[in-house]
């Protein structure tokens, strides 16, 4: 056995090898997968879709919510979760079972360090160094100069943006734009819809609830809805809606350095 420490400070003891693990955050999960250790997932919940092979994973729960009884079925050597939104969830879970609660990123460069955390926590360092290295070509070797406005926002059950301490503004700010938000000093806010209309972004980027199927009419009825015909972003061309059903923005594991940086890489170019 060894002891790790969880992002809480709690020091939890689990297998130097873990063998029945249960992740709660879908990037936690993807990281293991990523790291080949897939066939040790045993529980996951309902919103991690990433890689396809965790279709296979039996789903155990939502974010703050298990199924207590298939939980103690499985009888996990270890349990992931994300430190912010599931902070109450992670200290409930730790007084039955070993869990390791990860720091939710506040960078770009945080997520490659989530990734060397998971990796010593399940005991695949290498994998981990490895996993990194090939990650690397997707970050941008240098920022742009346009310094352009822009707002970001998710549909987490309510409209969700982003401050100063969220991985997301941070994302923007390397290909050059300015988060209308990114002054406020917290990882997420609920945005005041008025003050988007104040600001008046380049670049707007709307993410909808994942699963959902939001088409290119909902679009145009979300716009018209907050009166935003006439803002900047939106006359110019410059209101992107993200690809498919899932979270995209909302992801923090290897996909987000794979698929949203170049994603709004290709975006801004268009600018």
């Amino acid at each position: 056995m060894v002891q790790v420490y969880s992002y809480s400070g709690n020091r939890v003891e689990i297998p130097e090898t873990p063998e029945r693990i249960v992740s709660f955050s879908p990037s936690l999960t993807e990281i293991v997968f990523e790291l080949g250790l897939g066939n040790r997932v045993k529980g996951i919940t309902a919103f991690c879709v990433r890689p396809e092979q965790t279709k296979n994973v039996r789903k155990i729960g939502s974010y703050g919510y298990v199924r207590r009884e298939i939980l103690d079925q499985i009888d996990p050597d270890l349990v992931l979760t994300i430190s912010g939104y599931q902070d109450a969830f992670s200290r409930e879970l730790s007084q039955h079972y070993p869990v390791v609660c990860f720091e939710l990123p506040s960078t770009v460069n945080g997520i490659f360090d989530l990734i060397t955390k998971v990796g010593l926590v399940v005991g695949n360092a290498e994998g981990a160094r490895v996993l990194s290295m090939s990650l690397s070509q997707y970050m941008p070797s240098s920022k742009p100069a346009n310094n352009l406005k822009a707002y970001i926002e998710i549909d987490l059950a309510s409209p969700t943006s982003f401050g100063s301490f969220s991985y997301i503004t941070d994302a923007l700010r390397l290909f050059g734009l300015r988060n209308i938000y990114g002054g406020v000093r917290r990882e997420w806010l609920t945005p005041d819809l008025n003050h988007v209309k104040d600001e008046d972004p380049d670049v707007i980027i709307y993410e909808p609830k994942m699963f959902s199927k939001f088409s290119d009419r909902d679009a145009i009825e979300l716009i018209h809805r907050r009166g935003w015909e006439k803002l900047k972003a939106v006359s110019t061309g410059h209101f992107y809606t993200t690809p498919g059903p899932y979270d995209f923005f909302a992801h923090h594991g290897p996909s987000f350095l794979k698929e949203v940086l170049p994603w709004l890489n290709k975006k801004i170019s268009q600018i």
